[in-house]
């Protein structure tokens, strides 16, 4: 950090303060060169990720409601909480990573579907079968053939 008095970028950090939990960071800074104290504040940047709703609608996304849904799919699997936690953060990541602000909530849920397969196929078919709206057993019958197509179960 540049020292606002000499210009100098060799400082130390003094003392460091967080809120906002954690978004937010105060630093008290030192210069090794003029020996004079200034405060710099580091923020998380935020990148407002908007999903857009298969009616057109557009909601700010929400981590919370994302894990509800895995956890709805995952109710009584053997799937901890933390391997729940850890897809949430992974298909947060990819989501912020993403040029556009905008994402389909058809998009989050095929994020959401393949990442589940490799966990636990029964979660898997339970969030496809409220993901893809299945009508009729048909629909069910139709995907969970695909899947062991796809696993080379069908002979």
């Amino acid at each position: 950090m540049r020292c606002p008095f000499c210009g100098k970028d060799d400082d130390k950090v003094v003392d460091s303060r967080s809120r906002d939990d954690g978004r937010i960071i105060k630093r008290r800074r030192l210069c090794l060169l003029c020996e004079r104290r200034f405060s710099t504040i580091e923020e998380i940047e935020d990148k407002t990720i908007y999903v857009i709703k298969a009616d057109g609608r557009r909601e700010d996304f929400d981590r919370k409601k994302l894990m509800k849904g895995i956890q709805i799919a995952c109710n009584k699997r053997p799937v901890s909480i933390n391997t729940l936690d850890d897809l949430v953060s992974r298909i947060e990541i990819e989501l912020e990573a993403l040029p556009s602000k905008e994402i389909k909530s058809i998009e989050i849920g095929e994020k959401v579907s393949f990442y589940l397969k490799a966990i636990d196929e029964v979660a898997y078919v339970r969030f496809a079968s409220v993901y893809r709206k299945f009508q009729d057993k048909e629909a069910f019958i139709k995907e969970l053939n695909l899947m062991n197509s796809i696993n080379g179960k069908n002979k």
